[in-house]
């Protein structure tokens, strides 16, 4: 099975069905549960890492807790335009741009490796570098295993995680990852090949973003400069480089396990039900290591700020008010 495949209507029931089970009262809530405390604008900075030159959005209070905000594939830290507003009246809210994503600049390929050691160790610098002694993480999809991979490194600084289809077990999963587990297999020239199919435009706008959303609640706006971004020259190889080396995340996934049954840090995981490659059971699978993980299961797809951006700052409000207080 092919993500494209994805887009017909069996691709669409199954998901529907695969679904359901976990959609239990309680799971998917559609409005808000506290109205938002906007803050100020939000600011564009860079900071350099060793070769690496990070952008990064910043909004809130300087002296206020902070809340690191780290984004997935394809897309960049513009993905969390609509949410930073939300949290900017009580947080300190931080976006960076990963190496290889959006308007941070980084080394070539072939002079910088693209790993995601590397990338946590990048934004493990920009964390030094800002002097941020204490977060709360927001983890998307390749955020999941760079932010986790910070937790791992330094419990003492993560005060909370808000997972938003960001996945550490293999319960999450879905049929899509085929081509790429195939490719983690055996990493053949042909085998490489095979997964550019997730670096085109149709891939990004029609299954990553389109998908299980309503699209007449999708903007244009993100998956237009998601694939801009991809198309620049060296960012395939790049892109290919990372997928190959997904599959450290996955070894990786009893560590992160054995985090956070260690250190149970407060976890909230709210998750597009829809989504093609991250499914509800691995949101539902942070409780059996965290049993008093909060989980919501919204009716949104991967790119669940696209369409419930005021949900999900209304479940994080109100979770980082209680697990934060005092």
């Amino acid at each position: 099975m092919t993500r494209r495949k994805l887009l017909t209507a069996t691709a669409l029931a199954t998901a529907a069905a695969a679904t359901s089970s976990f959609a239990a009262p309680g799971d998917s809530v559609s409005k808000s549960p506290t109205a938002p405390a906007h803050g100020g604008t939000v600011s564009y900075r860079s900071q350099k890492v060793g070769e690496v030159e990070v952008f990064y959005r910043e909004a809130g209070p300087a002296d206020a807790p902070v809340v690191l905000l780290l984004h997935g594939f394809p897309t960049a830290s513009h993905m969390f335009r609509d949410l930073m507003p939300q949290l900017s009246g009580r947080y300190r809210v931080i976006a960076p741009d990963l190496p290889g994503f959006g308007q941070t600049k980084a080394p070539p390929r072939g002079q910088f490796d693209y790993t995601f050691d590397n990338l946590a160790r990048v934004i493990e610098g920009f964390i030094d570098a800002l002097a941020l002694k204490h977060y709360a993480l927001y983890i998307f999809d390749y955020g999941a295993p760079t932010g986790l991979r910070l937790a791992m490194a330094h419990p003492e600084r993560v005060t909370a995680i808000i997972t938003q289809n960001g996945n550490a077990y293999v319960d999450g999963f879905s049929d899509a990852w085929e081509p790429w587990q195939t490719y983690w297999r055996e990493p053949t020239p042909a085998h490489r090949d095979a997964c550019r199919e997730a670096l085109s435009p149709q891939v990004i706008r029609d299954v990553q973003y389109l998908h299980g959303a309503a699209a007449e609640r999708v903007s244009p706006d993100g998956y237009t400069l998601d694939i801009a971004y991809m198309a620049r020259p060296g960012m395939d190889d790049i892109q290919l480089d990372l997928i190959l080396d997904y599959r450290s995340n996955v070894a990786r996934y009893p560590q992160f396990q054995e985090y956070f049954r260690t250190h149970r840090p407060p976890l909230l995981a709210v998750w597009g039900k829809h989504d093609p490659f991250f499914i509800p059971p691995g949101a539902k699978a942070y409780q059996r290591d965290i049993p008093d993980a909060e989980v919501h299961l919204l009716d949104a797809g991967h790119f669940a700020l696209e369409t419930h951006a005021v949900e999900i700052g209304g479940y994080i409000r109100e979770f980082l008010g209680r697990k934060l207080r005092g």
